[in-house]
């Protein structure tokens, strides 16, 4: 990937894509000026990054290794994460290294990062992944658990296991059972999991560079249906936790429905949730406290809201949320 900031136009047409419901919504949260700053780098390569698999390899190793063909710039974040670009060419396909093939690395986009890393995985846990497909998260649960303790790493979508248990494979992961259920299921585990990460389905208004198809199928309605989709997940994976667990809930997108409006719905109908600060070196902007008419509780001010802009990556939102006893 090229290492600049040089913008690129996904198609010419751009703009026509923006829906006036669209453009009037984010230009309520950002302003008219963070708009432009937001399509602006919705309209950029999203810039490579990776992370290394320490179940196979040293950081250092790894380094060592790709820095010969590649510039790596460590994602301030994340200790095993680089940002990566190729150091003569437009070159892209770090995919078809030798170092990802072995799975020596992951080629993971630099905010997904952040959740799995706020879950605080402690080696002896049992962890519940509940839309785990392509394994991204897993994988990395699993380094960080030094392959022990017990992660199920579930998604509802059959056809999306297949990608999960080869990348499961490919990174050495062995402390993962692989299951295909509505992760609703999981409430009937109740006080089970030490901790759970619900990365859950979401409308994906953080990662527009990736591909138009977000413009083209966004609209409130969505919004309004996956929310409550979104709320059902939560509260499953909150009564599937121990008391004194963790449980993190991520998107990639920055609708205030499906983001602060989901935890807020957490916080008035589960007494005993809590959101945590998140104390991670990752620039940030301040969640959304109210909108469309909706106040949201006061503990969402703990969430952590990341624009495209803020670090030139894709857009996400990461609550980090204990059940107290």
């Amino acid at each position: 990937m090229a290492g600049n900031d040089q913008e690129r136009v996904l198609d010419k047409d751009f703009e026509k894509l923006l829906k006036p419901g669209f453009i009037a919504r984010y230009k309520e949260l950002l302003g008219v000026e963070g708009f432009q700053k937001f399509l602006t780098v919705s309209k950029q390569w999203l810039r490579k990054s990776v992370r290394v698999n320490t179940l196979k390899a040293s950081v250092d190793e790894v380094f060592e290794t790709l820095s010969k063909d590649w510039v790596l710039k460590p994602i301030p974040w994340c200790k095993e994460g680089f940002f990566i670009e190729h150091k003569t060419s437009e070159r892209f396909d770090i995919g078809n290294t030798v170092e990802h093939q072995l799975g020596y690395i992951y080629v993971q986009e630099a905010s997904s990062m952040i959740p799995a890393l706020d879950l605080d995985v402690k080696p002896e846990h049992v962890v519940l992944d509940a839309c785990a497909a392509p394994g991204s998260k897993t994988t990395q649960l699993a380094a960080l658990m030094r392959n022990q303790g017990l992660i199920i790493a579930n998604d509802s979508d059959f056809k999306r296991l297949k990608a999960l248990s080869m990348n499961l494979q490919r990174c050495g992961v062995s402390n993962a059972v692989i299951t295909n259920n509505d992760a609703r299921v999981f409430s009937k585990l109740e006080n089970f999991f030490d901790r759970v990460l619900l990365d859950a389905p979401c409308s994906g208004t953080g990662t527009i560079s990736k591909s138009l198809k977000t413009l083209q199928i966004w609209n409130p309605n969505m919004v309004k249906k996956l929310a409550g989709q979104q709320k059902a997940l939560l509260a499953a994976g909150f009564k599937a936790l121990k008391p004194n667990g963790v449980l993190v809930y991520s998107t990639c997108t920055l609708e205030p429905e499906e983001d602060e409006g989901v935890v807020s719905w957490l916080l008035d109908n589960f007494d005993n949730a809590k959101v945590l600060p998140i104390k991670l070196n990752v620039k940030h902007s301040k969640p959304v406290m109210s909108f469309n008419g909706l106040t949201f509780n006061s503990q969402v001010k703990h969430c952590l809201r990341i624009w495209p802009q803020d670090n030139n990556t894709s857009g996400f939102f990461v609550a980090k949320i204990v059940k107290k006893e």
